[in-house]
C-alpha cells in the first residue's frame, strides 16, 4: 500500500510588512456567525452562553445581537478586557469592551475605510466598518518584519513610559503583538515577566 503523499508547505517570506498592537490584558473572546445567520460566543477553550458566562461576554453579545451581526458570517476573535477582568485598565462599575484583533480587515465606526494591499494592485479592496459597539486592539506601528526589532524596543519603551493607548491614562499596560501578516503569525512580548509562562505567574 503507497503511503499518503504530504507536500512540503509554503513558506512564507521573511521580509514582508508586520504590523504592531497593543497586548490587553483580558480574556479571549471568540464570536461565531454562521452563513445561516446563527450567533455563538465563545472563551478560548469553550462555547459561552448568558447562562454559563466568561465575564458576561455572551451576555453582553446576547444584548447588542443586532449590531454584531453586522460582523458578518465567520470567525471573530479579540480581548474582552476592562472591569472585573484581569487588569481592568481603570475601567468601573462593569464597564467593559471588546477589541478585535484583525487590524487590516476592520476600521473603527466613523473611521474612513482604507484601501488594503492585494498582490494585484489593479484590485481595490477596502477594510469593513465595525459596528459601533465594538473596538479594535490598538496599532502602535507597522513595518517590514526584517528590520522591526528597533522598532519593537522603541514601541515597548513608548507604552511603558506613556501607558496604554487602548485605555488612555492607565499606566500598567501589558505589552505588545508582533503580526507578520505574510506567515498569518504572532509573536507576543510583555513589558514584565517576558521570560515567564503567564500560567507560572498565578
Amino acid at each position: 500500500m503507497t503511503p499518503q503523499f504530504q507536500e512540503f508547505p509554503k513558506m512564507a517570506r521573511f521580509s514582508r510588512e508586520c504590523i504592531i498592537t497593543e497586548k490587553i490584558d483580558g480574556t479571549n473572546a471568540q464570536i461565531l456567525i454562521t452563513e445561516d445567520g446563527d450567533l455563538f460566543t465563545g472563551s478560548r477553550t469553550r462555547w459561552i452562553t448568558p447562562d454559563n458566562d466568561n465575564h458576561g461576554f455572551a451576555r453582553w453579545v446576547e444584548g447588542n445581537k443586532q449590531e454584531i451581526l453586522k460582523l458578518g458570517p465567520g470567525r471573530h476573535f479579540g480581548e474582552w478586557w476592562g472591569s472585573g477582568i484581569q487588569r481592568g485598565y481603570g475601567l468601573t462599575k462593569g464597564e467593559k469592551r471588546l477589541s478585535l484583533f484583525n487590524v487590516t480587515r476592520w476600521c473603527l465606526h466613523g473611521e474612513e475605510p482604507a484601501r488594503i494591499p492585494t498582490a494585484d494592485p489593479r484590485i481595490e479592496k477596502f477594510q469593513d466598518v465595525l459596528p459601533e459597539c465594538v473596538g479594535l486592539v490598538p496599532v502602535l506601528a507597522k513595518g517590514p518584519f526584517d528590520g522591526i526589532s528597533d522598532g519593537v524596543s522603541y514601541v515597548m519603551e513608548c507604552l511603558r513610559a506613556l501607558g496604554s493607548v487602548a485605555a488612555p491614562g492607565f499606566m500598567n499596560p501589558e505589552g505588545i503583538v508582533v503580526f507578520h501578516t505574510a506567515a498569518n503569525v504572532g509573536f507576543k512580548k510583555t513589558l514584565d515577566n517576558d521570560e515567564t509562562p503567564k500560567s507560572l505567574l498565578k
